[in-house]
């Protein structure tokens, strides 16, 4: 069986383990006769696989009794607008312009919200995150991208919000770094980067926040209806969340999320080590800034770029190549990618510099 080192933003890889065991399960789960994905969400077998998942969720990031664990369809876009649907209410909202998603994110609250954007990093195309701003303590939230997929960026440190809440889309990052969850109001994120299969996007609120959103808010976008209907309003992705439970109980039999950021943080050094030696390959990140999720550097020119994708494919190396706006190289190294592909790749940057 032909398996390639898969180096994509999302979908990405996931556990080889999880996909066998998924494949084991596959045509008929357990003792059922059935598939997972042909089950009624309505079922007490599936109700089991649903309620394994939001515990070994809460386990994983020691999420407390305090917030609701939604498992829910739409993406993570679907946030930009759920989120000042349900907490605005009149007040300012405010939002850092970290990259591509954060003004999404801006774009869709404006229709909403009062928006404030307080920082940004558009004037260098987001190579940094700004840090130096002012929270205005009667504002509804402070929203921020934890990690910035196509510019290669990440908080090392969460803005001190005082008693504002802080609202974070933790797409690319969730269960690869440390986070504690009680300093946010709300973390959401799509699971098709560290946590299983496209389908699923997780939200993690605290309860004090529910029950106040806009009047037009849609049912379907409304944290308190979603959370009475214990995230099964309508028919949840069912078979996204089985997956991600499989992923969680991986997570958790390798370290828990602590093991996973000691593992990522290994393997982006690895890469970020061949950057610094290096006068050829450029960085895009500034280092203060630099996420271990996804690494994004460029070469001298699109020739060179072009080469480096082909020669990289040819070795089971594969997409790698950087996001439009950026260019140049993009290397995604979530939970599941294992060092050996990292390995790989450091070592091929080494050998492409050294020929070309």
């Amino acid at each position: 069986m032909k398996r390639v080192f898969n180096f994509s933003a999302g979908p990405s890889i996931l556990p080889v383990e999880v996909l066998k065991r998924a494949q084991n399960e596959l045509v008929s789960y357990k003792d059922t006769g059935m598939s997972v994905m042909e089950m009624s969400h309505r079922s007490k077998v599936y109700q089991e696989i649903f309620d394994k998942a939001q515990s070994l969720l809460r386990k994983l990031m020691n999420i407390s009794d305090d917030y609701e664990v939604l498992f829910l369809q739409g993406g993570a876009s679907s946030q930009f607008a759920a989120v000042p649907m349900n907490f605005s209410q009149g007040n300012k909202c405010l939002y850092v312009d970290s990259g591509a998603f954060a003004s999404k994110a801006i774009k869709e609250a404006k229709r909403y919200a009062d928006v404030k954007v307080v920082a940004s990093g558009k004037d260098s195309n987001y190579n940094y995150i700004p840090m130096d701003f002012e929270i205005d303590q009667e504002a509804a939230y402070l929203h921020i991208t934890s990690n910035n997929t196509i510019f290669g960026t990440s908080y090392s440190t969460l803005p001190d919000t005082g008693d504002v809440e802080l609202v974070a889309d933790m797409s690319s990052e969730i269960c690869g770094v440390k986070r504690d969850v009680n300093k946010f109001g709300l973390i959401y994120a799509g699971a098709q980067k560290n946590l299983g299969p496209a389908g699923l996007t997780v939200v993690i609120v605290k309860k004090s926040l529910l029950d106040n959103p806009l009047g037009i808010t849609p049912n379907m976008l409304n944290y308190s209806v979603l959370a009475k209907g214990s995230s099964m309003v309508n028919t949840p992705p069912t078979y996204s969340i089985y997956m991600a439970m499989l992923n969680f109980e991986y997570m958790l039999e390798n370290g828990g999320v602590a093991g996973a950021e000691k593992r990522n943080v290994e393997k982006a050094n690895m890469l970020y080590n061949v950057l610094d030696d290096s006068t050829f390959f450029m960085p895009v990140a500034k280092k203060d800034f630099r996420s271990i999720m996804n690494v994004t550097f460029t070469l001298p020119n699109d020739e060179l770029t072009q080469k480096f994708v082909k020669d990289a494919g040819a070795i089971g190396l594969v997409n790698i190549k950087g996001h439009r706006s950026v260019g140049g190289i993009r290397a995604s190294i979530y939970n599941a990618m294992p060092k050996e592909g990292v390995e790989k790749l450091a070592q091929f940057m080494v050998d492409f510099e050294r020929n070309n």
